[in-house]
């Protein structure tokens, strides 16, 4: 019986898309907001910038040129593995990609539109059933009128839920591939081997395939994620049940700080100086604490989101002064 490898590890990722162009034109006519008349027809790989340290963390997993059923041309940069900074990050890389098409001295017209594609491993958006997000610049009182040229689309695949969706067919088998396949598979969905390019996937995703040297990268490439969250988790956690032992054992009504240049989430800061109260009541039970220490991470992912601080208040139930404090300086 054939082992799978998870094809959400970048060398998986790479080895089914990043040499297999055909396979990638179905994938990105699946899930790019794309209208039927701009469905890719041909597409080329760009040249790779030189991979950082954890490649998972820093770098674009595949970035391609891309010319559609008319001709026009247009460039998709795609990442995978939420991090801190990574919506920031995308929209960095997008941009970069958008300008670096022009040599000097170049007309600006010649610039192509830019999607930016994020495959996200992990759950950013608080709300459980949206998991397909998609961004665009528009005008604001007047959203009908939009500059096309730079979008980005960050799908989570931990909340994307098989459905049957007519017109959207080949986009749920693609989800689904890159959400269900994974080592524990043992058995392969009838409904993915009648699509061709899915079922090559399927066949390029077996571990037989791998060479002993990329299937250490495959271990390697895990072994970073588990690390990255076993960092986070436990500095958060630690960082948690101290703030509390030290309100408990002092009585004094004292937050939490959370390594927040470590990308760790901060916890509740007392500004006296500032006149607000943030603190945790001497008496609040662990489990009070810590519910109270997830709507604060939510609210931050809400602000970073750029959602409006009245609307964050009724979705975390978090007074407006909480949510100010939770503002840059």
């Amino acid at each position: 019986m054939p082992h799978y490898l998870d094809p959400k590890a970048d060398v998986v990722f790479k080895k089914i898309f990043g040499q297999h162009p055909h396979l990638l034109k179905s994938f990105l006519n699946a899930l790019l907001p794309l209208p039927e008349e701009g469905f890719i027809e041909s597409l080329e790989y760009l040249p790779s910038e030189q991979a950082p340290q954890i490649p998972a963390f820093k770098t674009t997993i595949v970035d391609v040129k891309c010319k559609d059923i008319q001709g026009r041309t247009f460039i998709v940069e795609m990442q995978i593995q939420w991090t801190t900074g990574f919506m920031q990050r995308m929209l960095f890389n997008a941009s970069k990609a958008y300008i670096r098409q022009l040599l000097k001295g170049e007309e600006f017209h010649l610039l192509k539109p830019v999607y930016g594609l994020g495959l996200i491993n992990s759950e950013f958006n608080p709300i459980p059933t949206e998991w397909y997000h998609h961004y665009k610049i528009v005008n604001v009182e007047k959203p009908q009128y939009e500059i096309k040229d730079l979008q980005l689309v960050f799908i989570e695949l931990p909340k994307f839920k098989a459905r049957t969706f007519a017109d959207k067919k080949l986009q749920v088998l693609w989800l689904r591939f890159m959400s269900e396949l994974n080592s524990e598979t043992r058995q392969i969905p009838r409904e993915w081997l009648e699509v061709p390019e899915i079922k090559e996937a399927v066949e390029l995703a077996e571990e037989a395939a791998f060479t002993p040297g990329e299937l250490e990268a495959y271990d390697r490439y895990w072994d970073a994620v588990s690390v990255e969250r076993t960092l986070i988790s436990g500095s958060y956690n630690s960082g948690l049940e101290q703030g509390i032992v030290i309100g408990e054992e002092k009585g004094i009504e004292k937050g939490i700080v959370i390594g927040e240049e470590k990308g760790i989430e901060r916890g509740i800061i007392i500004g006296e100086e500032k006149g607000i109260e943030k603190g945790i009541k001497i008496g609040e039970s662990k489990q009070e604490a810590k519910a109270h220490a997830e709507k604060l991470i939510i609210a931050r992912n809400l602000l970073n989101l750029g959602m409006e601080q009245h609307q964050i208040a009724k979705i975390t139930g978090l007074s407006l002064v909480e949510i100010e404090a939770l503002l840059p300086v």
